[in-house]
């Protein structure tokens, strides 16, 4: 079995962080979200990994390298701009060949890995298997209608009117016979090869397309806040450690992880949470559920709930909520306003924050 990881994307919701960044490498606890997929990917036990690429494959590649990382050979695959997820098989036809194949969503998280689903395509041999789960906006995903015994029975894209809660997760596994689907079908209204036509193609083919309905958390993080409820779970799931350095006059509390080079001066960290190599707080409060990646400075700060990217300095301000702040970016304290501050801050960002 190969996989096929989808990595072409151009991350509009989360813009402007991903005018500079793929959207798959924003971090979560201060490591890739496309790092968790290829993870999952090894530990059930696939070897041969094709990346599509688009405009951000520069970056891609620098970060995931030959694979060899993850145990893992990769293919990259580029992809001219994006055309949907049944256009991606269909250019990646030379390397999937007809072997059966994971199709994973690079910007996707789920919890618990995939290998309960390649076991289940392994054991029950059906041409397509679909992870659903239950949404509150299925208008914004492609949607399944299931019959009363469970079985899948129409698949629809983005529907006005949705005919269930249930929404495809981005985890697909196939064998051949789509390649045969990607072809047949048309560009959808929006210009794209819709994996869920493709599907419902196999469905009124005769084809059997397997629902599994997921007990565990699924999240795309292509939004502000889904991505931070990503990054909160991720947190949980840390084991505390210190490789860093805690004065006498700090207090660190719950599970928190400070990384090599690390220095915390007089400052409060209350987990989970994450502090980067070479980060250096002082006179701060970090709350629960923030990253902090590696060589970022703060000084008279207070955050939390929130990820910050490498190298960003953040003085004199806070509290800071629930905030995306990218590479090189500075937040500094201005004049007064009461409140909190929310802040979604692109790389090379300068900020002055009014403070009350």
């Amino acid at each position: 079995m190969k996989a096929l990881v989808l990595s072409g994307g151009a991350g509009t919701r989360l813009r402007p962080i991903t005018h500079t960044n793929a959207k798959q490498l924003v971090p979560l606890a201060n490591k890739p979200i496309l790092f968790y997929g290829l993870e999952s990917i090894a530990a059930a036990g696939i070897e041969e990994v094709g990346i599509v690429v688009g405009a951000t494959h520069e970056a891609i590649r620098e970060a995931v390298g030959t694979g060899e990382e993850f145990g893992l050979r990769v293919t990259y695959i580029p992809q001219d701009e994006p055309r949907g997820l049944a256009h991606a098989v269909l250019i990646a036809r030379d390397f999937l060949g007809d072997e059966p194949f994971v199709m994973y969503l690079g910007d996707n998280l789920i919890v618990g890995g995939i290998t309960p689903f390649v076991q289940e395509f392994i054991d029950t041999a059906p041409n397509a298997l679909v992870l659903l789960t239950e949404v509150d906006e299925p208008e914004h995903f492609g949607v399944a209608e299931l019959d009363g015994d469970g079985h899948l029975v129409r698949l629809v894209e983005k529907p006005k009117d949705p005919p269930s809660q249930l929404a495809l997760v981005g985890l697909y596994l196939f064998d051949e016979n789509i390649h045969e689907a990607v072809r047949a079908i048309e560009p959808s209204s929006r210009g794209e090869l819709e994996i869920t036509d493709a599907i419902q193609w196999l469905i009124e083919s005769g084809k059997l397309v397997m629902p599994h309905t997921l007990e565990t958390p699924w999240i795309d993080t292509g939004k502000l806040q889904d991505l931070l409820e990503a990054n909160r779970i991720v947190l949980e799931s840390l084991d505390a450690r210190s490789d860093g350095t805690v004065d006498a006059g700090s207090r660190v509390s719950g599970r928190v992880v400070i990384e090599s080079g690390a220095d915390v001066v007089n400052s409060e960290v209350r987990g989970p949470a994450v502090i980067g190599a070479g980060t250096r707080l002082v006179d701060s409060y970090v709350g629960p559920y923030s990253s902090i990646a590696a060589d970022c400075l703060l000084e008279r700060a207070a955050i939390e709930q929130s990820v910050v990217l490498d190298r960003v300095e953040i003085r004199d301000v806070g509290p800071i909520r629930d905030s995306l702040i990218g590479r090189d970016a500075r937040v500094e304290r201005a004049g007064a306003m009461p409140g909190g501050h929310r802040l979604l801050i692109g790389d090379h960002s300068e900020i002055s924050v009014s403070q009350a």
